[in-house]
């Protein structure tokens, strides 16, 4: 039961089915890979006690926030308002001055909330460049770490420094990793959903798998979720036809552009960039920024604003770009089994692809996911090579 009478009334007055309710949390199972069966512990998650929620924008444009109000099936104000008590946002919070620093302050004491973070941390002589009710950014940010149960590191900047933090960095700013780290804040358990923004349900996702299962998602080297991050935009580009045909668009506005061909030598860094945009895509599923003619920006990735510009710079084939359908196969194996045990960039493994096999079978085969036929480890050592 629900304060608000049985579920099912509730989800009615909120003007969401219950089959729509399900529908949207089977969409969250399917986005964070896990069991069918899981549908059922997310949606008695989501309708049972709210969990707190202190969200604090920082060095930031309040993208991340404008991304997580167009989550839809429910709608945003569904679901974090109702089914998260969201005691402290700068942005969607009533309260304002006093009445909403004391808000912050009672989520504090209580303890056990998720802390979401968007925007980088200003530190050294530049603490002040970001600052909340008269104090820095810094001193609040360690503050309400303190009590928190985890914390998600939402948007590029506050997983990995983002535009504050691109050369020459005038605030010197810091991703939350990073402060933890150096031990300016406490260690607490992270999760990194970065993008410029993060794709809606990217966020809406973690949230419901922590408050479903008190614990975050399996995540890969860079503490990102892998079910949404564990693969490139490349590998599952709507273009990629396009790509092993060799037709690619030279310029915006060629015959190859308005057909629809690749956009890689555009600039275009879906092979090196770990999103799910191709897949879940944006407003409601309905497209990606590749789908509608724009190259990936990569910007789900580190020092995405400092690998040169977007559109002159030709990317040279490296990993994640395959040359051939066998290590095109390889690449898709390392990205669903590999990056579960060693860093997202092959060029980083220190077994030759040759001696790969036979390392891992000595040491019991025991760190992947699968068995791998001897087809599977023909197409992974011939990507391999290819970052060699």
């Amino acid at each position: 039961m629900h304060a608000h009478g049985d579920f099912y009334s509730y989800l009615r007055t909120r003007g969401v089915s219950r089959r729509g309710f399900l529908k949207y949390c089977a969409g969250l199972v399917s986005l964070l890979a896990l069991p069918g069966s899981a549908t059922g512990r997310i949606a008695e998650a989501l309708a049972g006690r709210r969990t707190p929620l202190v969200w604090l924008s920082l060095q930031a444009c309040t993208g991340c926030t404008e991304s997580l109000l167009r989550s839809y099936a429910p709608s945003v104000d569904t679901l974090i308002l109702d089914y998260f008590s969201l005691d402290y946002h700068h942005t969607l919070q009533a309260a304002a001055g006093d009445a909403a620093e004391a808000a912050r302050s009672a989520a504090l004491t209580d303890g056990g909330y998720l802390l979401v973070v968007d925007g980088s941390v200003s530190s050294g002589q530049h603490l002040n460049c970001s600052t909340i009710a008269g104090r820095s950014g810094m001193e609040v940010l360690a503050e309400t770490v303190e009590q928190a149960a985890a914390v998600i590191a939402v948007g590029s900047c506050a997983a990995f420094g983002g535009l504050p933090a691109a050369n020459p960095n005038p605030t010197t700013a810091l991703a939350v990793e990073q402060l933890m780290a150096q031990g300016s804040i406490p260690r607490r358990p992270l999760v990194n959903v970065p993008g410029c923004p993060p794709l809606p349900e990217a966020i809406t996702g973690t949230l419901a798998h922590f408050i479903a299962f008190g614990r975050l998602p399996a995540l890969d080297a860079l503490a990102r979720p892998l079910s949404i991050y564990g693969r490139t935009l490349h590998d599952r580009c709507s273009r990629i036809h396009f790509f092993y045909a060799g037709q690619f668009a030279e310029s915006f506005d060629d015959e190859g552009a308005r057909k629809g061909w690749c956009l890689y030598k555009l600039g275009c860094r879906g092979p090196t960039t770990h999103n799910a945009c191709m897949t879940q895509k944006w407003n409601g599923g309905t497209s990606s920024p590749v789908d509608a003619g724009h190259p990936c920006i990569g910007c789900s990735e580190p020092d995405f604003w400092d690998a040169g510009g977007f559109y002159r710079q030709k990317l040279s084939t490296g990993p994640g770009v395959s040359t051939t359908e066998e290590a095109s196969r390889g690449r898709a194996l390392f990205d669903d089994q590999c990056v579960y045990c060693h860093e997202p960039d092959a060029t980083d493994l220190s077994v030759e692809p040759t001696e790969l096999r036979a390392t891992y079978e000595r040491r019991g085969g025991r760190a992947h996911r699968a068995e791998l036929s001897d087809e599977e480890w023909s197409d992974l050592m011939k990507f391999l090579e290819t970052t060699r």
